[in-house]
């Protein structure tokens, strides 16, 4: 049987000396069952964000807990009248005393009589069992760490508000360059898979990120060479070790101008593989509506031909070779530029317009897709290839290690549509085919560029439904954005975790941000790196959070050697702790790939 809480088993009495009192309940302001205020005592002080408790004994009940955070501290001398007094009092000559209040929003009433605190009741800080119940900590049987409260205490997120079990999905947001909203998702995505909460789904979780921070995360399995034992020690706090991530596997699109098929990448020498799409593939597949992937092309007239367009490549197209490449009506094809020019050809002859853009197609529509088709030509020449030799890691996969980065920093924007939709598409159809089970978090930057909230395009339509139907898939998208006001409105409703850093003045003010308090809102204007405020469904008030700086390099500046000498990696089928080198991590193409660098 489970023992009673601390509180409880003392009948709400509390003695100063054990458990000291920081103030008592407001009687000058209204307390409420949902809001509080407290008066402080001189030598004692709260801040904002701090946990509070305060217990009352209701007849006929017995004590009742109140719980809440601190949401605002006001100090204000009392007595004084003008607003010159401040100086009299300060020489002593007009009696007056100084008093701070904080004001409290209530998050847990245990048990559930909804009662306001007394007026002179005690107050004190939550500590231990008592901090556990206030923030729902208690009631979280599997929890995920994601960083330090004020108190330099953990602060967990419900893992089933993450994998689908009763929710999914986190929508980070703040400003580029001060909100570490990269470096959050990191570490919560490390702490998915190194804290054992997801015991023997571990080995079938997996992370794909696409990057377009430069060549920032493709150090992520190095050791950060300011990694000291002060960081070590606050990573042990969360229960986490303080390494690098062990199972990875890192993709860039080819060197532009090279006929070899090696990756665009000029920091990191080895471990990066370069990803194309052959012609053959393009044509098979049906990948032509991500290249025109702008928000607005849905809504033109010109978008029937881009599908008809594609269904007669899928059919007309014959495998020519082993490099990708393909004959139509006898013409080859090997480049995307030649591909381009096969496709106008056909739309500009009489004979074969109709079968390709439509029986009634007008010249206006037609010349419109071609347009278009024609500006894609720079940004989608280097991933479209039939002229490369076939290697089997060309293809973006996420099924041989644990976290699979996309480096896209290289590519102008259109490219990089073209190639988050088509690996989005084809990573959903893959989960759709192999079923439940494991679970695959996709983290996407600057998600209002691909789902804005006007408009409609292929990766748009591909986001919603991972944001409406990825639950039951295992899918969950975490997405980071500047301003999620611009964002598709269903992706940020559907997100059961939301994370806000540092905000500009006038997007903190959207209604996006309704479910911060007042005070947050102002906070997160001056939020700095490495604090954020983490709102999940069962905790009423959002948390301030902060989290620790990474353990793994995030540039190649701070990239060390990852640890030498370890045994091979051996994960427990019961908690899923991963020990030793990782069993996913890709196999080196060469000996010399044993190299850091």
């Amino acid at each position: 049987m489970t023992a009673a809480p601390s509180w409880l088993a003392e009948g709400g009495a509390v003695e100063p000396a054990v458990l000291p009192w920081v103030g008592r309940v407001l009687g000058t302001e209204d307390a409420t069952p949902l809001q509080f205020h407290v008066a402080l005592r001189d030598d004692a002080y709260l801040q904002l964000d701090d946990v509070v408790v305060t217990v009352r004994d209701v007849p006929g009940l017995g004590p009742v807990l109140t719980a809440g955070v601190v949401t605002q501290v006001t100090a204000r001398h009392e007595g004084a009248q003008f607003s010159s007094d401040v100086f009299l009092i300060a020489d002593g000559v007009l009696p007056a005393q100084v008093q701070e209040v904080a004001e409290i929003a209530t998050t847990r009433v245990e048990p559930e009589v909804y009662v306001p605190p007394r007026p002179g009741e005690p107050v004190r800080r939550a500590t231990g069992e008592e901090r556990a119940i206030a923030l729902y900590f208690d009631r979280m049987d599997r929890k995920v760490p994601v960083g330090l409260g004020r108190d330099g205490t953990p602060i967990y997120v419900n893992l089933d508000f993450l994998d689908g079990t009763r929710g999914a999905h986190v929508s980070i947001s703040g400003v580029s360059g001060v909100a570490t909203k990269t470096s959050f998702a990191l570490f919560l995505l490390y702490g998915l898979f190194r804290s054992g909460v997801l015991g023997r789904r571990t080995v079938n979780t997996k992370a794909l990120i696409f990057s377009v921070k430069g060549e920032d995360l493709l150090f992520l399995d190095h050791t950060n060479t300011k990694l000291d034992e002060s960081l070590r020690a606050q990573y042990a706090i969360m229960g986490l070790p303080a390494e690098p991530f062990a199972s990875t596997g890192f993709y860039a699109p080819p060197l532009p101008g090279d006929t070899t098929g090696r990756p665009d990448v000029r920091e990191r020498a080895t471990g990066v593989h370069a990803f194309w799409w052959t012609i053959a593939e393009f044509c098979r597949s049906e990948l032509l509506p991500f290249v025109f992937a702008d928000a607005e092309d849905e809504r033109n007239q010109y978008t029937m031909v881009i599908h008809q367009v594609a269904a007669r490549l899928r059919m007309d197209a014959v495998p020519a070779g082993t490099d990708g490449a393909v004959t139509i009506d006898g013409r080859p094809v090997r480049t995307y530029d030649q591909l381009v020019d096969l496709i106008a050809d056909k739309l500009a002859d009489d004979d074969t317009r109709s079968a390709w853009a439509g029986p009634v197609t007008g010249a206006g529509t037609v010349n419109a897709f071609l347009r278009r088709l024609r500006s894609s030509l720079r940004a989608l020449r280097p991933l479209i290839r039939g002229d490369l030799p076939e290697t089997p890691t060309r293809r973006v996969s996420t099924e041989n290690q644990q976290l699979t980065v996309v480096d896209l920093h290289n590519l102008p924007e259109r490219a990089q549509r073209f190639v988050v939709g088509v690996v989005l598409a084809a990573e959903t159809a893959r989960k759709e085919e192999a079923g439940a089970g494991g679970l695959l978090f996709t983290m996407l930057d600057e998600l209002n560029k691909y789902a804005p909230r006007e408009g409609s395009s292929p990766i748009k339509e591909v986001l919603l439904d991972i944001a409406e139907r990825g639950r039951s898939l295992g899918i969950i998208l975490i997405g980071a954005q500047q301003t999620a006001s611009e964002v598709e409105r269903r992706i940020i409703s559907n997100s059961s975790i939301k994370v806000v850093g540092r905000l500009d003045p006038a997007e903190a003010g959207r209604p996006e941000y309704g479910f911060l308090p007042p005070g947050q809102r102002q906070r997160v204007t001056l939020a700095k790196p490495g604090t954020m405020f983490v709102a999940q469904p069962e905790i009423p008030v959002p948390l301030a959070v902060e989290f620790p700086f990474p353990a793994w390099a995030t540039r190649r500046s701070e990239a060390g050697d990852t640890p030498a000498g370890t045994p091979p990696t051996t994960v427990n089928p019961v908690t899923g702790e991963i020990t030793g080198r990782d069993p996913f991590k890709r196999l080196p193409a060469a000996p010399a790939d044993d190299a850091p660098f």
